[in-house]
């Protein structure tokens, strides 16, 4: 008798463990609460696997043998804490792609901030080295569909919190935490701790050969580090002292120091610029490192790496004004680090989905290089909270084309517009990438 495997949420990652399932033999069933993807229903309906939309229904997956839950279905979804409550198990798509990639190696990418960055950069310099790899996880193809269907030696995997919530034997022979801040805390019943435990869960299988790399000047990730019982190589990145194994930066420069070799190399070199890039490409090239890339593949690809798209992405100059999209910065840490990096007076676009904002962490760097805010979100009230009695220039507006007109408005010859808005853009957008489209559409109507 076939094992039964029913997939909530049929997004990229529920259909690629759909397609992965099937091919392995399971009885799949995919349950979505709401309506599915035209492209994903096709894909579905193609492979032959049995589906439903817009509700879940209990009979339908409480027979499961096993059930793989989307990222985004939070736990205390009601269908969740009924299939807990039958004792039916319950793993994450990357959970369920790794029992099938063989001889395969994994390099995990974890972290708050840089994640996307770091992954997408990491990619770049083993491409550039010529390693057969896929790009998978948050960003890409879901992990699934890629070892369903083009299975790769080498896979560099963005993976969320969300994701390693429900892993039990996953295990990244190359493992990074980028860094760890108040983030996702409504899906962590607001303790921190819980959110840190599941950035940590990275670790939790890797053996004494396996490497993790993490960020000695993150504070969280200091406090937290000694909780975990870690049993691989640690490797950390630093700009705060010089270390005999892992990557740090003295003096404009990175050093990259493992098995008796070091590499040197000018940050002026690095093609993607700021503070926090600094530590992407740090964290990258160890990464790259600890798979034995050469030092000089690493080195020419941290000079041709091209930034990603909603990601501190430069849209256009108009009579002066530069206009940059940072729509992936859906937390106040994403927006402090973009500002950070900002050495013209910029006008903020800001807001959308709070998802428990302290804005007090910008109040320095707003007061230093801010002069208008403009706001795009259904409700503003605690940006205005935060910032109206530094910021006498702050509007309101609705939509993406009202939000570039007025930030055009306020701006000189010489300032920047910068959309980094420190929240989730669902209130007014699909998501951070229509935020972004809208927004760069808007620059070029003007």
């Amino acid at each position: 008798m076939k094992q039964r495997l029913v997939i909530l949420g049929a997004g990229e990652s529920g259909v690629g463990a759909a397609i992965l399932g099937k091919q392995q033999g399971f009885d799949v069933f995919v349950s979505d609460a709401s309506p599915i993807a035209e492209k994903y229903k096709a894909e579905l309906q193609e492979h032959l696997i049995l589906f439903e939309e817009g509700q879940h229904t209990e009979g339908a997956i409480l027979n499961a043998n096993e059930v793989i839950k989307s990222p985004g279905i939070p736990e205390k979804a009601p269908i969740v804490k009924k299939i807990r409550a039958a004792n039916i198990g319950i793993i994450s798509e990357i959970e369920f792609a790794y029992r099938y990639i063989g001889d395969s190696k994994v390099i995990a990418i974890t972290g708050s901030n840089g994640k996307t960055t770091t992954t997408a950069l990491t990619y770049h310099i083993c491409k550039h080295a010529e390693q057969d790899c896929a790009l998978v996880g948050n960003i890409g193809y879901s992990f699934a569909r890629q070892v369903a269907l083009d299975p790769r030696p080498l896979y560099i995997a963005e993976i969320s919190s969300f994701q390693l919530d429900d892993i039990k034997t996953f295990r990244p022979q190359v493992a990074v935490l980028t860094n760890i801040t108040e983030d996702h805390l409504d899906r962590y019943d607001y303790k921190i701790e819980n959110y840190v435990a599941s950035k940590f869960s990275i670790t939790k299988n890797q053996q004494k050969d396996d490497v993790f790399i993490y960020n000695m000047d993150d504070a969280l990730t200091m406090k937290h580090i000694t909780h975990y019982p870690i049993h691989s190589i640690k490797a950390p990145i630093t700009m705060s002292k010089e270390l005999s194994q892992g990557s740090y930066l003295t003096n404009a420069q990175m050093h990259l120091k493992w098995k008796n070799e070091e590499m040197k190399m000018s940050i002026e070199d690095f093609a993607i610029k700021g503070k926090h890039n600094q530590y992407n490409s740090m964290a990258a090239s160890m990464a790259a490192t600890a798979i034995d890339i050469r030092k000089e593949k690493i080195r020419e690809a941290l000079q041709t790496f091209e930034s990603l798209e909603h990601r501190m992405e430069k849209v256009g100059t108009i009579k002066g004004v530069e206009f940059v999209n940072d729509s992936k910065a859906t937390n106040v840490n994403s927006t402090w680090f973009a500002l950070e990096s900002m050495n013209k007076p910029v006008i903020l676009i800001l807001g959308g989905v709070d998802k428990g904002n302290d804005y007090d962490v910008l109040k320095e760097l707003v007061t230093e290089k801010v002069k208008a805010i403009v706001c795009l979100g259904t409700d503003n009230t605690k940006i205005h909270e935060a910032f109206g009695d530094i910021i006498p220039l702050m509007l309101n507006t609705d939509n993406a084309e009202e939000a570039v007109k007025t930030a055009y408005h306020f701006s000189n010859k010489g300032d920047v517009v910068l959309l980094s808005p420190a929240c989730a853009s669902f209130d007014l957008f699909k998501n951070y990438e229509d935020r972004g489209n809208q927004f760069k559409q808007a620059v070029k109507s003007l």
